[in-house]
């Protein structure tokens, strides 16, 4: 067997040609890499927003709480189903919400986007105990005051502390707070007061969706069937995360493709490009594999030691790919939530799966990009290289 060092002294040898074969592989490694964390962020935003031990009712049929409406008298109906947990007051912890987007004007550049703005009461944050006040106060119940997701903050004109903005012409309203929530998709939504939000948009007399907190997971099934034995209510319970979860499969799946597809075509540009490094090196070496052939080693060696060569170098380059697709953990990424039609942050999201995925990967181009080179070194006649 050819010694690795073999391999190693030959990649530093040609110093250029292997740093700019590695990069070209770094780079497809990074955009893989990012995009399956990104994906993988949108459903990881998306799913932390929902809580097994909480269930959402809204209109059958209805994909996202924009498209649903739930009629004020039915809200008392879904209280009083079976499984949902009362309060220390005796109350059913449960409220009914409603949605609406808006378009902003976005800051730092042209155009508007939809935000979502969700309309609440003071049970809304008793029903999620990981929502905090982060910076400013809690709005005033039945005034124009609102709070605001702290991945939206300034991404927006008057979405800020102490700013105002118009949700609708003509009924602007101040932020007096900023909000976390552990990172989930309510952080890219404005808060404000319900009544406020259904005067200021004839949304009298409905909710967009009716949230409840369990007696525990195991309790959905009969607070499903006790929502839903009422035909005539046309009403549909889902569990809080398994709803939330389904509105990030065609984000994320967006996401996904678009990028796999991005990184097949940057692939095939750096396993031709790895593969002329290795024709190069062959070339400039076959007096070097003749020796090799001559005192010994067989065919199949060489062909071994070139692919070893090929995929330590794809391993180089993948793995320089990988650290810098870390860095991305830090960045915060916005785009359109095809299912609410409304702009949420996500972040790129790692797993050792996704890094696994991508050094894989990398190691794929390296052996498919350096067969050829591998082949043609391994047939070569040693007393052709010799001569030559």
């Amino acid at each position: 067997m050819i010694p690795i060092s073999y391999n190693l002294r030959s990649l530093s040898a040609r110093k250029r040609t292997t740093a700019a074969s590695a990069l070209g592989i770094a780079l497809v490694v990074f955009v893989l890499s990012s995009t399956l964390m990104l994906g993988n962020g949108v459903r990881e935003t998306l799913g932390s927003s929902g809580s097994r031990d909480m269930a959402i009712v809204v209109r059958k049929g209805s994909e996202a709480e924009l498209e649903s409406t739930v009629e004020q008298p039915q809200i008392g109906l879904v209280l009083a189903a079976p499984g949902v947990k009362k309060g220390e007051d005796g109350r059913p912890l449960g409220v009914g919400e409603v949605i609406i987007v808006a378009a902003l004007e976005k800051l730092g550049t042209e155009g508007m986007s939809n935000v979502q703005v969700r309309g609440v009461t003071e049970d809304s944050t008793r029903l999620r105990p990981e929502v905090r006040v982060i910076a400013g106060r809690p709005p005033t119940p039945g005034t124009d005051e609102v709070m605001i997701g702290r991945s939206i903050r300034g991404r927006f004109k008057g979405v800020d502390l102490d700013q105002t903005l118009d949700l609708k012409k003509n009924r602007p309203v101040r932020v007096v707070g900023v909000f976390a929530s552990g990172g989930s998709s309510y952080e890219s939504e404005v808060w404000v007061d319900l009544d406020f939000l259904r005067s200021a948009f004839g949304r009298e007399g409905m909710v967009s969706s009716v949230r409840v907190r369990l007696e525990s997971p195991a309790a959905f099934e009969g607070f499903e069937a006790g929502v839903e034995q009422d035909k005539s209510l046309g009403l549909e319970a889902r569990q809080e995360r398994e709803f939330y979860e389904s509105q990030g499969q065609a984000t994320g799946a967006f996401v996904t493709i678009m990028g796999s597809v991005i990184s097949f075509f940057f692939a095939l540009g750096a396993m031709i490009g790895a593969a002329i490094t290795m024709f190069a090196a062959v070339a400039h070496r076959q007096r070097e594999i003749g020796i090799l052939r001559a005192i010994g080693f067989t065919r199949l060696q060489v062909l071994t030691a070139f692919l070893a060569e090929s995929f330590a170098l794809a391993l180089a380059g993948g793995l320089a790919g990988v650290a810098a697709s870390l860095g991305m953990g830090l960045v915060k990424f916005s785009m359109m939530n095809f299912a609410s039609w409304s702009e949420i942050s996500f972040s790129f999201t790692p797993t050792p799966g996704i890094l696994l995925t991508a050094l894989v990967f990398a190691a794929g181009m390296g052996l498919i990009g350096g067969f050829l080179p591998a082949l043609r070194a391994a047939r070569i006649s040693p007393a052709r290289a010799m001569r030559g």
